[in-house]
């Protein structure tokens, strides 16, 4: 009976992997949203991680977070750096363009729970009065990846909390004269 349920698993587990290689070894993330208001309006609390504490839901998951900033002030150059509880982990951003007030990419770099190098980029797309402004990540998706995708899915828990932070920020936009 035991060599029967130990082949069971090996091939259970040879076709989980299996499938898991036939997965996109890239991913896409993107959530977008209208905000009443003009790029410019728009653009400093993005181009500016100082500003990001008041409308990133991450950076409300740890009231212990630790936040370290460095190069530019704000635009290309600009670093944050945070290390945090087992929610938010260890991991650094840095802004690698900045075009005013359109478009901003950023590296962002996680080192703890887990090690993922990817890209952030925010777009603001001008709408009559309005702007709409798109957040969106995409990096190399390897197969350890792919096999936790099977069971979580990333595209709903990274695509909800952008929607929280698009929604914070389009309150927080829209609250000011």
């Amino acid at each position: 009976m035991l060599p029967v349920i130990l082949a069971a698993v090996v091939l259970l587990a040879g076709g989980l992997l299996a499938y898991a290689a036939t997965r996109p070894d890239h991913f896409r993330i993107e959530r977008a949203v209208s905000i009443d208001a003009p790029p410019e309006r728009i653009f400093p609390l993005i181009d500016d991680f100082h500003a990001w504490e008041a409308w990133s839901p991450w950076e409300t998951i740890d009231p212990q977070l630790i936040r370290t900033y460095s190069g530019a002030t704000a635009g290309r150059g600009a670093i944050y750096e945070w290390n945090g509880n087992r929610q938010v982990g260890r991991g650094r951003m840095e802004i690698v363009a900045s075009e005013a007030p359109q478009r901003v990419e950023i590296r962002l770099d996680f080192m703890v729970p887990f090690e993922a190098h990817n890209t952030v980029e925010f777009t603001l797309e001008p709408m009559g009065g309005a702007t709409r402004v798109r957040q969106a990540m995409f990096g190399p998706s390897p197969l350890l990846s792919r096999l936790m995708g099977l069971v979580f899915s990333m595209d709903k828990m990274v695509g909800g909390k952008y929607e929280e932070g698009l929604a914070r920020l389009k309150a927080l936009v829209e609250s000011r004269p």
